[in-house]
């Protein structure tokens, strides 16, 4: 991250709205015989992913890694293959927003975000169109996980349930099947709703089908003997995607801490209220959505300069820390971990540490 870069990540977030409709309008004067045939509707969706580009492209921007926008762009080549749009429709687009951001923002700043598009552009043909399964049926477990998925699939919530509670009974760990079933589960999920081969409300339903089948092995989890310890874990405000932190904040319990989970979208200040009165020795926040780092770091912020920040061993994760495995140095925290087993063992390396 530099100076320019932070700078220009700002610009672009500032005149967001403005850039997205320059960028809609420009395609669509361009290129009517495509855009139009989508109705207003069509329109509506092309300047939403207009934002949702700049957006991401703002944070690559800030964090100072052009990575983030080059995976960014990969995932959407796989959702507009699935959603069979025009081969060119994101190119088209970047190619675009390069000529706007040009028209917008000063030069030293154009350039700096233009550098960014471009990366993407040259590896663009050999970015894939299909993403591989995250199930495995020759791994660990990954015949269960396989059952487990296609019953969630088929709407039934009861099998899915009897897959995991006998799996339990026959000797099989909590944690193997956190880590083998339900973590490559939810990832699956992801992967068939970006090829749109289930819809949202599919979606949905898996995820919470599985946090109610993980609330049904918490008399296992919590039967762990306890050493003291303390975690309050979050997901930073406007951010809904709660499964994957409430899995971490169980790893914590079944490794012998106490740890408070508080959901999605929580606010800053009930988060400082939580680890004040719980006397928390860490605290985990999670964010799935590259735009939602600013958030991060505004939280890791308050958590360093309330009274309790100098006891609080600060933990961030999600899917921009898996992409960029130094980001968590730029947002201010003490680590991160690529799962919940790594999570746990680092926050014990680092309130050993003091």
């Amino acid at each position: 991250m530099t100076d320019q870069t932070t700078t220009t990540s700002q610009l672009i977030r500032e005149k967001a709205d403005v850039l997205a409709e320059a960028v809609v309008q420009r395609m669509y004067a361009a290129q009517p015989e495509i855009w139009e045939r989508y109705g207003e509707v069509g329109r509506a969706h092309s300047l939403q992913d207009a934002k949702y580009h700049l957006a991401y492209l703002a944070e690559a921007l800030a964090a100072g890694d052009p990575g983030l926008f080059m995976d960014y762009a990969a995932w959407v080549k796989v959702l507009f293959t699935g959603l069979k749009l025009p081969d060119r429709a994101m190119v088209d687009t970047l190619q675009t927003t390069i000529g706007v951001l040009r028209d917008h923002l000063p030069p030293e700043h154009a350039d700096a975000a233009s550098e960014y598009i471009d990366r993407v552009l040259r590896g663009w043909q050999e970015a894939p169109t299909t993403v591989a399964s995250f199930i495995d049926e020759s791994a660990t477990l990954g015949g269960l996980a396989r059952r487990y998925l296609d019953a969630l699939l088929a709407g039934d919530r009861r099998t899915a349930s009897q897959l995991i509670l006998d799996a339990v009974d026959a000797g099989v760990s909590v944690r193997d099947i956190y880590l083998h079933v339900f973590q490559p589960a939810q990832y699956e999920i992801g992967r068939l709703w970006q090829t749109n081969q289930v819809s949202v409300a599919q979606e949905h339903f898996c995820s919470a089908a599985t946090q109610m089948i993980m609330s049904q092995l918490y008399p296992h989890i919590f039967a762990t003997e306890k050493i003291g310890r303390r975690l309050v874990a979050t997901c930073v405000g406007g951010e809904l995607h709660e499964i994957g932190v409430r899995m971490v904040a169980d790893f914590f319990e079944m490794e012998g801490w106490d740890s408070y989970y508080l959901g999605a979208n929580t606010p800053v200040e009930s988060v400082l209220r939580m680890l004040k009165e719980r006397q928390a020795h860490a605290v985990a926040i999670s964010a799935t959505m590259t735009f939602h780092l600013p958030r991060v770091t505004a939280l890791v912020q308050a958590v360093r300069e309330s009274e309790v920040g100098g006891q609080v061993k600060i933990l961030v994760g999600g899917y921009p820390f898996r992409v960029a495995p130094g980001l968590w140095r730029e947002v201010g925290a003490d680590g991160s971990a690529l799962d919940a087993l790594s999570a746990v063992r680092l926050a014990n390396d680092l309130v050993a540490a003091g």
